[in-house]
């Protein structure tokens, strides 16, 4: 069963935005720390922003003030609204949720391209 599902990826040229959404059941997302996650060709899974779910947040020096992560509980789904975007930003983008149990989407890929 799919539990976290994104989309909003795709392919953008630098300096422009996208806007991710990741919608999780109601139970997951109701209780959960959520986050999204990157993982480039290469490169090991880094932490992009996560968001509780009293809305306390946090963002990887790398994104922080370029990067929003919001959710809406009552639509169980999380964002990340991405502005200024760089070809550095290039990588498969994965939902996140944590409670007792871990749980991943399958990904979105974000290309920028230069």
């Amino acid at each position: 069963q799919v539990q976290l599902v994104e989309s909003g990826g795709g392919l953008v040229q630098a300096g422009g935005s996208l806007r991710l959404s990741c919608l999780a059941s109601r139970t997951i997302a109701g209780a959960s720390v959520m986050g999204w996650y990157r993982q480039a060709p290469g490169k090991q899974r880094e932490l992009v922003a996560f968001i509780t779910v009293h809305g306390t947040t946090n963002y990887a020096d790398s994104v922080k003030g370029r990067f929003t992560i919001s959710r809406d509980n009552a639509k169980n789904t999380v964002y990340l609204q991405m502005n200024s975007l760089k070809p550095e930003d290039t990588a498969v983008y994965y939902c996140n949720a944590k409670n007792f149990w871990e749980y991943w989407g399958q990904g979105t890929q974000v290309t920028v391209s230069s």
